[in-house]
């Protein structure tokens, strides 16, 4: 098991104005960041890289696309702009050393029809990430598909959703993830949904149900845990929160107050929880 922790707690784009976190996170133990893909270029990423190397940190990446390159579009041209989209997020990805990564890079975030996903949008989706697992296998970067709660998409928002979604796509390069976060909500329970996406599991996210410190709130914590060392799974646990700090992100978050005194103790003791469950289900 490798412990992260990710960046959009800062910012959604790292400049050398982060790079005390990374030292910061890596002497309380953390073996690693999750770095948000969403702008850049490979000059910017290779600096990002080399500080992460200086601080002896791996790394995973996180995406999402919008509404000009989104995978489920009627619209050819954006759907060619989505797998081009896709690309540029491996190859920096590549740059930056991840080996996955995760988001709902599926369809826009808070983008409605008004309808359940079509036949046809689904037929869409498989078309655009197959190519971009293609792509991916290449680098030698995993794809891991993240379903969300039905308040912010309607493409995919249930672990027996996204493993449909996984089959279909069929390549070794792409998996789905599990947010307890995005669970919480949609779920009947958390073991139940990671029984269900274990199979094709290559990603998780630590996030408490208000989005705070983990371990302070509703999640079924324990579930969790043991069910993941039931099921084998020995990946990334990635800490997972959101603030206020960025309007922008806390508003596509719904983060309307605050959820910690300071971000500091999200890293912090979110760790040591992550830690202590861990080992209470070793042998559970």
């Amino acid at each position: 098991m490798k412990t992260g922790m990710n960046l959009l707690l800062w910012t959604t784009h790292v400049t050398a104005e982060h790079f005390p976190i990374f030292s910061k996170l890596r002497a309380e133990g953390f073996d690693g960041v999750e770095v948000p893909l969403f702008e850049g270029d490979a000059a910017h990423y290779h600096k990002v890289r080399a500080e992460l190397d200086r601080n002896g940190l791996s790394c995973t990446a996180v995406t999402v696309v919008g509404p000009e390159h989104n995978p489920i579009s009627p619209d050819a041209k954006i759907r060619a702009a989505a797998v081009d989209r896709l690309k540029w997020t491996v190859e920096m990805a590549s740059i930056i050393g991840a080996d996955t990564i995760c988001g709902p890079f599926h369809s826009p975030l808070a983008v409605f029809s008004g309808e359940p996903p079509t036949e046809a949008e689904k037929s869409r989706a498989v078309d655009v990430l197959h190519q971009a697992a293609e792509f991916a296998a290449g680098a030698k970067v995993r794809l891991t598909i993240e379903y969300l709660n039905r308040f912010e998409c309607y493409f995919l928002t249930t672990a027996a959703d996204a493993v449909a979604l996984v089959n279909r796509v069929n390549h070794p390069n792409f998996r789905t993830m599990y947010d307890s976060f995005h669970a919480h909500i949609e779920e009947k329970s958390q073991s139940g949904a990671i029984y269900q996406v274990a199979p094709v599991l290559g990603h998780v996210h630590i996030s408490e149900n208000d989005r705070g410190i983990p371990g302070t709130g509703q999640v079924a914590w324990d579930c969790v845990f043991s069910t993941l060392r039931k099921v084998g799974y020995d990946g990334w646990l990635v800490i997972e929160a959101f603030g206020r700090a960025l309007p922008a992100l806390a508003a596509a978050t719904r983060v309307w107050r605050d959820l910690f005194p300071r971000a500091e103790l999200v890293h912090q003791q979110g760790l040591a929880f992550l830690r202590k469950k861990w080992a209470e289900h070793a042998t559970l």
